[in-house]
């Protein structure tokens, strides 16, 4: 199997001539598994076993006699030729290649080849044969999958793109309103998340602004904030008071949703056009903060509970009434600011925020909103592993 050289004219009519060792060991390879040849110095097969045969689909006694010219393709014994010359080298040879059949297939195998001399010095190249169709057929069924994974992903990835196109075109806008100007910031961990913002003037009299977060960061949590921000843009403009519009959030969640995968906390503010009153209302969300240039930040505590889960998480005591003065500023914004963690294990928690938003409450609004992200994304070890919503109100 393995040769040098094409046989010359009198090459193909030398007889075959079988040592006597071949029979010893004719009987041990006749089982084995593998497809086994035996050539002689004159690069004939003098052996074949059953396997071997059955696997090119010719008698054994047809194959005795060849050469491997004879066998392959010019091409393919070209390759095996190049191969056969490292052998000689070497000695030994593996590697994969494939076996001409009689129906004019190929075979995919891995071809093991020895030589050998006996004790009189003739040469001998000893071939062994392994089937890997199995395996060529596996990888080629991987491949395939493989491809059509890569296309689904491509889709899934182009619908997220569109997804988050979306998502961002809802997020609330910087504004001047009334005696108030708001800043906003909204990131979400992955393309899409389960943050929101909303900040809404309404009857002319009054704005709401609002920052809900929705449990996990995946496409689940996004739908659910969705729809979130049509049910509540939908009570704003009915000037339903926000206890009672977070009571009703945490009934048509349990409700139409049912799914207590989706929790939800939220926190809402709501001015006069004056900016001098403020009514608030969390449930389960991380206090507000009302700061005066100079002065510790005031925290207004969320009376509701977490939402989606108890019918009585928001109770009838849910608003906070509190009065404003020109300078101070409001700071709504979701856990994802408050639990950022350093390479230490150490979060920065509300009493970390609350520093930053002192030290940071003389700047102008614009430029307190990119210093806190500054200061958080500072503190914070790596990328942000959470969804980060930021609103700021100042009033003029």
């Amino acid at each position: 199997m393995l040769v040098e050289h094409p046989p010359s004219e009198k090459e193909t009519h030398v007889p075959v001539e079988k040592p006597g060792w071949i029979d010893q060991v004719e009987g041990i390879l006749g089982q084995l598994n593998e497809g086994v040849l035996i050539a002689d110095g004159n690069h004939r097969m003098i052996f074949v076993n059953g396997r071997l045969a059955e696997m090119v689909g010719s008698p054994a006694s047809e194959l005795v006699g060849q050469f491997a010219s004879e066998f392959y393709a010019p091409a393919e014994y070209a390759y095996l030729m190049a191969h056969s010359v490292g052998s000689k080298l070497e000695g030994q040879a593996r590697f994969e290649f494939v076996l001409p059949q009689k129906s004019g297939a190929r075979l995919p195998v891995i071809i093991s080849a020895r030589r050998v001399e006996d004790f009189d010095g003739r040469s001998y190249a000893i071939v062994m044969f392994t089937d890997i169709s199995e395996q060529k057929h596996a990888q080629a069924q991987l491949l395939s999958v493989n491809e059509q994974l890569e296309r689904r992903q491509k889709e899934i990835d182009d619908d997220l793109v569109l997804a988050s196109r979306v998502q961002q075109s809802l997020a609330p806008r910087s504004l001047v309103w009334g005696g108030m100007r708001v800043e906003t910031f909204m990131h979400p961990a992955r393309t899409i998340g389960g943050d929101f913002g909303l900040v809404r003037p309404h009857d002319d009299e009054h704005l709401t602004m609002l920052v809900c977060d929705v449990s996990g960061h995946g496409i689940g949590s996004a739908l659910v904030a969705n729809r979130l921000y049509t049910e509540i843009q939908t009570q704003i403009r009915t000037g339903m008071p926000l206890g009672e519009m977070l009571a009703e959030l945490n009934r048509f969640v349990m409700q139409s949703i049912n799914n207590s995968s989706f929790l939800f906390t939220a926190a809402a503010a709501r001015f006069d056009r004056g900016g001098r009153r403020m009514i608030f209302a969390g449930g389960g969300h991380p206090p507000a903060m009302i700061v005066t240039p100079g002065r510790q930040p005031r925290l207004l505590e969320s009376r509701g509970m977490v939402l989606g889960a108890l019918e009585d998480a928001v109770g009838a005591d849910a608003e906070i009434e509190a009065a404003l003065e020109p300078g101070d500023r409001v700071v709504l914004y979701t856990d994802g600011l408050t639990e950022a963690f350093n390479a230490e294990g150490d979060m920065l928690d509300v009493e970390g925020l609350q520093k930053i938003v002192r030290e940071t409450a003389h700047l102008p609004l614009c430029d307190m909103k990119h210093t806190i992200l500054d200061r958080v994304a500072a503190w914070r070890e790596g990328p942000p592993k959470d969804d980060m919503s930021l609103v700021l109100l100042e009033v003029l």
